[in-house]
């Protein structure tokens, strides 16, 4: 889904980092955006979730929770990350949980009472997968199925990992949309739009002249980021506990 050209004109873009389980920053940030646009009022309003809501932080039933009902104070585009792809795909072939369970997925079974202990010594997958299908709102289920993988305002072109260079915007993989970092990464080229992405953590937001980095691993660091765009400068909002 695109937004219209002009949008950007007339309106603000908030753009919001990894999640990553933390419901608290989550909840701070709400804020800071309801107050940041209070202070700043503008004609139209749309935030938008770079993806990866779940995994490695402690609450990710909660943060799914609070996004369904899109908490915001603005329009809201929730887009998806390689996180809710692997949770997705526990579910269909449980044996996924042999890579799930090292990069944040008992973090996720937890927070829905799903007992680990033998995800941990990398057994009982199928049992887990029974448990979590069991044990999961279907309105999560339906929210993170419908997520979308790209979403195009203005000059930017926002996705959770990345694009992959020398290929048109309209013609990007999935799995390089979610997952790509290297060649995206140290790429100097035009993208054609500046592309606005997480997935990987940075110390502090990185700008670049084709591309912006939002993800500043708010499970480990404790701030979660959130990058304004419009007509005006750049600028940043950051969630800290």
């Amino acid at each position: 889904m695109n937004s219209d050209s002009s949008f950007l004109e007339r309106g603000r873009l908030y753009v919001i980092g990894d999640i990553h389980g933390r419901s608290d920053l989550l909840d701070r940030m709400i804020v800071t955006i309801s107050a940041d646009l209070a202070a700043n009022p503008v004609e139209e309003c749309l935030t938008v979730t770079l993806g990866d809501y779940i995994d490695r932080g402690p609450d990710s039933r909660g943060v799914l929770d609070r996004l369904i009902a899109n908490p915001f104070p603005t329009r809201f585009v929730a887009l998806k990350g390689n996180h809710e792809l692997m949770f997705e795909s526990f579910l269909r072939d449980p044996s996924v949980a042999d890579e799930w369970r090292r990069f944040g997925g008992l973090e996720t079974l937890i927070s829905y009472g799903i007992p680990v202990g033998a995800v941990m010594r990398g057994q009982g997958y199928e049992e887990a997968a029974q448990a979590l299908n069991a044990a999961v709102p279907r309105s999560h289920l339906e929210f993170i199925g419908a997520l979308r993988t790209s979403f195009s305002v203005g000059r930017y072109f926002l996705c959770h990992a990345g694009i992959r260079p020398g290929v048109a915007l309209e013609s990007q993989s999935v799995d390089d949309l979610l997952w790509i970092r290297g060649p995206f990464l140290s790429s100097r080229a035009d993208f054609g739009k500046i592309v606005v992405h997480g997935h990987t953590p940075a110390e502090e937001p990185e700008v670049l002249a084709n591309r912006i980095n939002v993800d500043t691993g708010a499970y480990i660091t404790n701030r979660l980021t959130c990058v304004v765009l419009g007509k005006s400068r750049t600028r940043f909002l950051s969630a800290k506990s």
